[in-house]
């Protein structure tokens, strides 16, 4: 269980240099700039906690998924298949190709900007929440370390880590939005096609089987087991 949580907090601390320059736009923009002090911190961490609690929700949906295919004792391939949808990710985005349609996005997109506009402290869980439900290239490692859980309540644990890991890096942004520059940002988005790259690289080994401690142990396939009194 600690390996698992700190797996996930390396995961989210590493990748955090990407939330920079895909979510620091929307953090810079949080109705928090004109505060102070205690009120400032609560407020921003207000709309971190709503990111983290999307992420474990999800957490706990993929892991569920992923308990379906370790009770099939398809744990191999759902492993090695997942390295595989990362690495075909990384070759999408680099070609310029989006992986999710528009008309997903949309709505939560929608709703996000009604909450920015308001512009109100009440609002900024429900920014952070909405925020975590957007696609992201790193948001989809988490989904892929909680699938690879084969647990509902250890998916929602490694998501909740995985955003927890996030959490200095956004909550710096935030803070120090003036020192923030565009060209920051940039230079950030760069980190995370290597973070997803080795990410595939250890799944794709895991499924292998290769008797590597951590690495690539040696999986059994899971059945439920009944008890019945006679």
């Amino acid at each position: 269980m600690i390996v698992l949580i700190l797996s996930a907090l390396s995961l989210g601390f590493l990748g955090s240099f990407h939330c920079i320059g895909m979510c620091g736009p929307i953090a810079l923009t949080l109705p928090v700039q004109h505060l102070n002090g205690w009120r400032k911190m609560t407020g921003i961490l207000l709309y971190n906690i709503g990111r983290i609690s999307a992420y474990a929700l999800m957490g706990m949906l993929f892991g569920w998924l992923g308990r379906q295919f370790y009770l099939g004792g398809m744990q191999q391939w759902l492993s090695i298949g997942l390295g595989g949808l990362l690495l075909m990710m990384v070759l999408l985005q680099y070609m310029g190709k989006g992986v999710i349609p528009n008309g997903i996005t949309g709505p939560l997109k929608r709703v996000l900007g009604s909450l920015l506009q308001r512009r109100r402290f009440s609002t900024l869980f429900g920014i952070g929440f909405f925020n975590g439900l957007l696609p992201c290239g790193l948001v989809y490692l988490g989904i892929a370390g909680a699938v690879a859980t084969g647990s509902i309540w250890k998916g929602a644990l490694f998501m909740a880590a995985f955003g927890a890991g996030t959490l200095p890096a956004m909550a710096a942004v935030t803070w120090f939005s003036h020192l923030v520059s565009l060209r920051v940002r940039s230079q950030a988005k760069k980190v995370l096609p290597f973070v997803v790259i080795a990410m595939a690289l250890l799944l794709i080994m895991r499924g292998m089987n290769l008797g590597i401690p951590y690495i690539s142990p040696i999986m059994q396939p899971q059945h439920e087991q009944c008890c019945h009194k006679h």
